[in-house]
């Protein structure tokens, strides 16, 4: 026979119910979900104790393809939770194995989940703050140095019949539907387009990763315009360097709204300067690194290895690349701009002619248009060969006769040329395949199509950069094959944006096409 006492609590729902009395919210049962052993940290503890606060706090749940396109994305929600549906484990499970950046960051995820789990039941939620030195600068806290927690849904929800079928994306939309239908404040989270439609359609807020987006449409440019007046252009010119007071006061522009706000001219950054009563009288500037100077830019007066600028975007892309003091240059464009072109050009005669770097690497990420066509015969420069065949007709323009004229004896085919700067490893042609752990000194490294790489794939190669070492990414953000990325999430994007402002940075956006006539309107009306 059950005795009860005065005083004695049953287990309901989690939460301990005096009997005859109401359900006590602020006490859990012991050994239930709500309940943990591990102390809180104390910033967490202020949180949960502040009912205000907890209405603030969302729970993310995350699909598979933001922590392969990040694995440090579990921890930029701030003091929100971070929810992972355990069909997201089994998914991870399964890209560990490959070989590629995928697999790797799969891999990393998972070693970012085990060291939580050591820290207390990932079932239960970990507070990823006690291991935030760890995670580096990918970190990012809420006020106050709010940290929220990571936790493992491995409930098993019953779907609506929209999401019946048992497919892993369904099972995953299941866990933040039912976080929805509870009325807790959820968001889900996806770069798949499918999946984010589909959760939508059931009524559950859903949004793409934002973390590493920067805005396609305000992209930086590398340049400005202004209407000045004519002492300056001259002053400028003359002079050779002004204030960058001087130039602050022609800066100003108007919204759309016809409200004035001053634009900065960054280090680095050019500015193309017009005259307010002579349409014809212009100039163009630079702010000289990290210093409060202008400089002037007149581009270079001869041919850079048998290349002349057509137009003022390309001027200010030469004058970067023969910057030896700026030492990452980026190069936004659509085709036939001019951008590998340049950039090649460039780094041959800073090679070959100035002997100011020991060699020439150019690198591209391996990324089919289309369909691939399997397997390539042969060893790896020949498998290569197929991948690098546009730097190979950029090369052969350039050491042709018409590209550069006197660069060799007229013997020898331009193909030869190639080849013998191949031979004698003045000219390195790779993929991106074998770069990680790599150090690369005194070299000038060109990476093309660089818009296929995502943010930490461009981290990982600018890190491996030595000293005396130029490195130059070039890329259309327009002509993107990685399924992963779109214009605003792109490694290229991404770099342009985040190091504006550096001293050792430029960055020049080509406007016009000047391939060919052709090429200029396909780029223009296609």
């Amino acid at each position: 026979m059950l005795r009860i006492r005065l005083g004695d609590s049953i287990c309901l729902g989690g939460w301990e119910v005096p009997l005859g009395g109401a359900c006590r919210r602020d006490r859990p049962c012991p050994g239930s979900e709500m309940s943990t052993t591990r102390q809180q940290p104390a910033q967490n503890q202020a949180t949960a104790a502040n009912p205000a606060t907890d209405a603030s706090v969302k729970h993310f749940v995350l699909d598979t393809n933001i922590l392969l396109h990040n694995p440090n994305a579990l921890f930029v929600f701030k003091e929100h939770h971070v929810v992972i549906p355990f069909a997201v484990i089994e998914e991870l499970d399964k890209m560990k194995r490959k070989e590629d950046d995928l697999g790797r960051n799969a891999r990393e995820c998972i070693r970012h989940l085990d060291r939580l789990r050591n820290v207390g039941s990932l079932t239960h939620g970990v507070y990823w703050g006690e291991v935030a030195p760890r995670v580096g600068a990918g970190a990012a806290l809420g006020p106050g140095g709010q940290t929220g927690s990571i936790r493992i849904d491995v409930t098993v929800y019953d779907r609506p019949g929209a999401i019946a079928l048992d497919m892993p994306d369904n099972r995953i939309i299941a866990v933040a539907w039912h976080l929805h239908q509870q009325g807790i404040r959820s968001v889900f989270v996806s770069k798949d387009l499918s999946a984010r439609i589909k959760s939508d359609s059931l009524g559950i807020k859903t949004e793409d990763f934002e973390n590493q987006k920067v805005d396609a449409e305000r992209l930086y440019t590398g340049y400005l315009a202004a209407t000045t007046d004519g002492e300056l252009i001259d002053d400028l010119y003359k002079d050779r360097l002004v204030p960058v007071e001087r130039v602050a006061p022609f800066l100003v522009a108007k919204d759309s709204e016809g409200v004035e706000y001053p634009r900065e001219l960054l280090p680095n950054q050019y500015v193309v300067l017009k005259d307010r009563d002579d349409e014809n009288h212009t100039g163009i500037g630079r702010r000289l690194a990290d210093t409060d100077h202008v400089i002037p830019v007149t581009g270079p007066r001869k041919p850079v290895f048998g290349i002349m600028h057509r137009n003022v975007q390309q001027m200010m892309a030469l004058d970067l690349l023969m910057d030896d003091d700026v030492k990452l240059v980026t190069l936004l464009g659509s085709a036939g701009t001019g951008k590998t072109l340049l950039a090649l050009a460039a780094g041959m005669a800073k090679v070959f002619s100035e002997e100011r770097y020991d060699k020439l690497l150019v690198a591209r990420p391996i990324m089919p248009l289309g369909r691939d066509i399997g397997y390539l015969p042969g060893d790896k420069d020949e498998k290569l060969g197929a991948w690098m065949q546009p730097i190979f007709d950029n090369l052969t323009y350039l050491l042709s006769t018409r590209g550069a004229s006197g660069q060799g004896p007229e013997s020898h085919t331009t193909e030869q040329r190639v080849e013998k700067l191949v031979a004698d490893g003045k000219l390195v042609l790779e993929p991106l395949t074998y770069i990680r752990g790599r150090s690369i000194p005194h070299q000038f490294m060109i990476v093309d199509e660089a818009q296929n790489l995502t943010p930490h794939e461009i981290k990982t190669i600018v890190s491996r950069v030595g000293e005396g070492t130029k490195l130059v990414l070039t890329g259309d953000i327009g002509q993107i094959d990685n399924p992963y990325l779109d214009q605003s999430s792109n490694g290229l994007s991404y770099t342009a944006e985040k190091m504006k402002g550096v001293r050792l940075f430029g960055h020049i956006t080509l406007a016009k096409s000047e391939r060919s006539e052709l090429a200029s309107l396909a780029a223009s009306r296609l």
